[in-house]
């Protein structure tokens, strides 16, 4: 399957495997809590989250829901908005693409955890449009992405799942042209299951 085919599957693969994917995730925390103390470092309680690929809620949005936070979770699949609202009705869930978000409100925090890298590396550039439009000054920004740019193909229950990664240095140049600051960046993390995470904060005006 070509790339750009590859890529074009992956709400529809999240929807038809919600349920497998929430049963195999589980509602546990495993290697997470580390990046996610330091994202959430010196968030009030009742911060606002904006989530974007926040799954079926577990156990990312689960445990920050648990701290206080209000979370606005975001994903393709219905099926997983729909388990999200049955699981957190007092939280706000919208089935909707990030590409094209446009909330008009702004965020605390925004987290794009093991989300943001199935995205082509062109929708990977428009995103950080996405990102300073729904922060609010100071907002800290988390995302995962590959090591390196390139395409690394992987499998979803056994069918194509797209990951791709833009090189470290044009991650950080969009990161400072859309007003963020880079806080720290650990290439396969071996704390956090070889992840390759980002965190920064937004200026804001």
């Amino acid at each position: 399957m070509s790339s750009p085919a590859a890529a074009a599957t992956i709400l529809d693969l999240y929807e038809r495997h919600a349920a497998a994917w929430a049963a195999a995730r589980g509602a546990t925390l495993h290697m997470e809590h580390a990046w996610l103390a330091r994202f959430t470092d010196g968030l009030a309680a009742g911060a606002r989250v904006l989530d974007l690929g926040c799954g079926s809620a577990e156990p990312i949005a689960a445990h920050l829901i648990a701290q206080g936070f209000a979370l606005q979770g975001v994903d393709g699949s219905a099926a997983m908005i729909a388990r999200c609202r049955a699981r957190f009705p007092q939280h706000d869930w919208l089935c909707a693409d990030m590409r094209g978000l446009r909330l008009a409100r702004r965020f605390d925090a925004i987290l794009a955890w093991d989300s943001f890298f199935h995205l082509t590396h062109a929708d990977q550039r428009a995103m950080f449009a996405v990102f300073a439009a729904h922060a609010a000054p100071g907002a800290a920004l988390m995302f995962t992405t590959g090591p390196a740019h390139g395409e690394a193909p992987g499998t979803l229950f056994g069918e194509p799942l797209y990951h791709a990664s833009l090189a470290p240095a044009e991650y950080r140049a969009r990161l400072r042209a859309h007003g963020f600051a880079e806080l720290a960046h650990v290439a396969e993390d071996p704390a956090c299951g070889g992840h390759t995470v980002w965190l920064a904060r937004h200026a804001g005006a």
